[in-house]
């Protein structure tokens, strides 16, 4: 991974020689914070920085002795997988106070600590830049009392901060996703999803309150990741008369054959008056006013529990590497800043104005500006309320606006956990728009035979939560058809095709744009959406159905390393899918602490695969007890999973055992994942809406006729922003020989998993090093954190 541009090898730039870096997390726990904490750690060690735990947040710092203690490589083995915090978090009376902080700030400086990580919310991060603005006076305290010698005041004049936001609440502005809120949001949907299964079979209704605090994000993510029928937030309180047409819409839904109701509200839900909105005043509306049995759940502390997800694990790690870049780079005139999630990318905010920012928030609600304090959420939260009320809240038949236009939506290639909720979302986007929705079964085999039928609403109810294809899928491409499916869009007057799938589905959209040369036909909108476990389609950072297929990954790695707690040193030789496309190797890799990851993007040989061996065998002889490989199925043609397996057998002789375990299908089976059920939703709404606009645009004399590159796009997220490239310019950035994009971003990820795992490598901070400010760090177009 050598790189020419000294600007990129991270190493050379920037040392941490004789600097100090201390973590503490404080404040409410959130999964995700260990992979924070173990990230920074080893960063700052790899850099040659003396690290230090703070344990039990500020107040260890307060109280100084054994709570400050210097950090190992190995004293962060084994914590990547553990929810909660390690090193301990506490609310702390005592740093609120002048002496307190004078106290945190002798211990500190009895350690030469002058550069702070903390891990926490706004409350955590406004007291740590509290303590930085009063630093320079603390230590003039501590001279005139006799605590510290005169030149300390000098050497260590600056105190640089760095945070970063453990919150499962996604509460603080200025970044996209907190870390612990993607796992919050699985220990939900898990239970709402357990809750409909028995929900359906007694014909309930339930009502169940999520965490949150003044914030309504778990609520309404939740919410439109299983489809629930109402949602009460505190950002946008429901209209006076609210509970007569929740009471109208749960009976509609019981009439439209639906034999369960979910209601989601949020902890600090409120009326317009700011009064509150229980759970219980909601189950006895329901009894009193429809007379359906009703229960109450309420999940509690159950969402700030468990192991967490892949994309924290992932974020914390990216977050923590990012924060310590942050702190080496810093001056005495460096503003404390937080390192952020934008779109794709790690940024810095200012804190303070995130602070103030987030503090905003709360006064437009209590102020009942309530527009205006869904606005500073931030267009994340926006676009989410925004799809919430589209896909939710039917429009009745005489409010629905007449175009005319006939859309099909058809799946292409193998199933991937997601499609069906983009499917349900646009059928009910594409009906809200006047349209008449048209299912394709079994891809475009089923179009040119015919299996075309009409969907309504009704048809996709229940949809989100479904994993592989309900409308089915192949891999079969038009080309040899193309005559065949000509006739059946003639039959059927389709005015516009949405396709949802993976590789396949771009090669289909090329030949069908080729084909309009002869076919009429052909000359519609047409609109891709990536969907694929093995995220290789060009065009797009981020693939539907590649997030659970990580999950499913990250949560085998952790069982098949615990198999192995109490034994022998022991490997793990892992397989995944992917084709070519090494990406969940890499970043299950990155999330699940592997030692290496072999993908056909970067190719190796015989020396790497025995310098990784002795890398290995050395780490086992002084540390870890288990070692974790993965392989991508198709890397090396020679190199299979089963030569690697017994190269480390034979080299890893007497210091440790080796056993394989190749994956298979169960990465893409089972229920997809909140963020690709969010994805999946959010873009097919907006490719429905962009579909829309290109058929009126291209709607001329009784007929719709689009023949320009533009009108053939695939929607995808380009590191902040969802972005429509016609397909035929994506041609260029192909290896169709592969099947993989010819540049892919989480390549840049690969060092960052190596340097976790104690190698010597290069690692790209190009992009490292942007402050931006809060209010200008979003494109006009960004769908901030991508699927959430």
């Amino acid at each position: 991974m050598a790189q020419q541009d000294s600007k990129k090898i991270f190493f050379e730039n920037l040392s941490g020689a004789g600097k100090a870096i201390a973590v503490l997390t404080s404040g409410g726990d959130a999964q995700g914070m260990n992979a924070a904490v173990r990230a920074v750690v080893r960063m700052g060690l790899y850099v040659g920085a003396k690290v230090y735990f703070i344990k039990e947040g500020y107040q260890g710092m307060v109280d100084g002795g054994d709570n400050i203690r210097e950090a190992t490589w190995e004293s962060v083995s084994s914590m990547l997988q553990v929810g909660g915090t390690v090193i301990g978090s506490a609310r702390c009376k005592d740093f609120r106070s002048h002496e307190g902080r004078l106290k945190a700030a002798h211990n500190l400086v009895q350690r030469g600590i002058t550069n702070l990580c903390v891990i926490g919310g706004d409350g955590s991060l406004t007291g740590a830049n509290l303590f930085r603005e009063e630093w320079s006076g603390l230590l003039t305290e501590l001279v005139e009392q006799g605590l510290i010698e005169a030149d300390a005041v000098q050497k260590y004049s600056a105190l640089h901060i760095v945070g970063m936001v453990g919150s499962i609440d996604n509460d603080f502005c200025g970044t996209d996703m907190t870390i612990g809120t993607d796992s919050a949001l699985h220990r939900i949907i898990e239970v709402v999803d357990a809750i409909m299964t028995t929900a359906q079979s007694h014909q309930r209704t339930f009502v169940l309150e999520v965490m949150g605090r003044h914030c309504g994000y778990l609520a309404l993510v939740s919410a439109l990741a299983c489809g629930a029928d109402w949602v009460l937030i505190p950002e946008m309180p429901p209209e006076d008369g609210w509970e007569d047409k929740m009471c109208q819409k749960l009976s509609a839904n019981r009439a439209g054959m639906k034999r369960l109701n979910i209601i989601i509200v949020a902890e600090g839900a409120i009326d317009r008056n700011n009064k509150p909105i229980t759970t219980d005043y909601i189950k006895d509306l329901v009894v009193k006013n429809l007379g359906f049995d009703t229960r109450v759940t309420i999940l509690g502390h159950v969402q700030r529990g468990g192991t967490p997800s892949a994309f924290d694990r992932i974020l914390a790690s990216r977050m923590g590497v990012e924060a310590v870049l942050a702190l080496l780079e810093t001056t005495a005139n460096t503003p404390a800043c937080v390192v952020s999630l934008c779109g794709n990318q790690s940024v810095r905010v200012p804190l303070m104005e995130c602070v103030q920012t987030t503090q905003e928030v709360q006064k437009a609600m209590d102020q009942k500006r309530f527009e205006e304090a869904v606005k500073l959420r931030g267009r994340s939260f926006e676009n989410n309320l925004r799809t919430y009320k589209l896909l939710a809240h039917r429009k009745p038949e005489s409010e629905l606006p007449v175009s005319n236009f006939n859309v099909a939506v058809l799946n292409v290639g193998a199933p991937a956990a997601g499609m069906n909720a983009a499917v349900r979302s646009a059928v009910r986007v594409g009906i809200s728009e006047g349209h008449k929705m048209f299912a394709v079964s079994d891809g475009f085999e089923g179009f040119y035979k015919g299996q075309i039928k009409e969907i309504k609403w009704g048809d996709v109810g229940g949809w989100t939560g479904q994993g592989g294809s309900l409308l089915g899928t192949k891999r079969t491409l038009p080309a040899k058809h193309v005559d065949k499916i000509a006739e059946q869009m003639r039959k059927h007057n389709i005015n516009a095709l949405l396709v949802i799938g993976g590789f396949e589905a771009i090669e289909c959209l090329l030949q069908l744009y080729e084909a309009r040369a002869t076919f009429e036909e052909f000359c519609i909108p047409m609109c891709m959406l990536p969907a694929t476990i093995s995220n290789n389609v060009p065009g797009t950072d981020l693939t539907i159905g590649a997030d659970t297929a990580l999950n499913a990954i990250v949560e085998t790695c952790d069982r098949i390393k615990q198999s192995a707690s109490g034994t022998k040193r022991r490997v793990f030789i892992i397989e995944t899918m992917g084709g070519y496309c090494g990406y969940l190797a890499t970043v299950g890799g990155l999330a699940a602490g592997a030692d290496a990851a072999y993908i056909y993007e970067e190719p190796f040989d015989i020396r790497d695969l025995q310098a990784n061996v002795e890398h290995l065998t050395e780490k086992m002889k002084t540390s870890i007890q288990r070692g974790l490989v993965l392989r991508n199925e198709n890397c090396n043609v020679n190199y299979t999973t089963d030569f690697i397996y017994q190269l480390y057998t034979e080299e890893g002789r007497g210091v440790f055992d080796c056993r394989k375990n190749v994956l298979g299908h169960m990465q893409q089976g089972g229920a997809p994942s909140p963020f690709d059920r969010n994805f999946g939703t959010k873009i097919s709404a907006k490719a429905m809406q962009w579909l829309s606009q290109k058929l009126v645009e291209t709607y001329r004399k009784g007929r719709v006729f689009a023949n320009s590159e533009d009108s053939c796009c695939l929607l995808g997220m380009r590191a902040r922003a969802l972005v429509f490239q016609p397909v035929v310019r994506l041609k260029d950035e192909t290896d169709f020989v592969h099947r993989i994009p010819k540049e892919q971003w989480w390549l840049k990820l690969r060092p960052l998993m190596k340097i976790l795992a104690k190698y010597k490598t290069s690692y790209d901070v190009s992009d490292s090093g942007q402050v931006e400010h809060v209010i200008h760090s979003r494109p006009k177009d960004s769908d901030a954190s991508v699927a959430m």
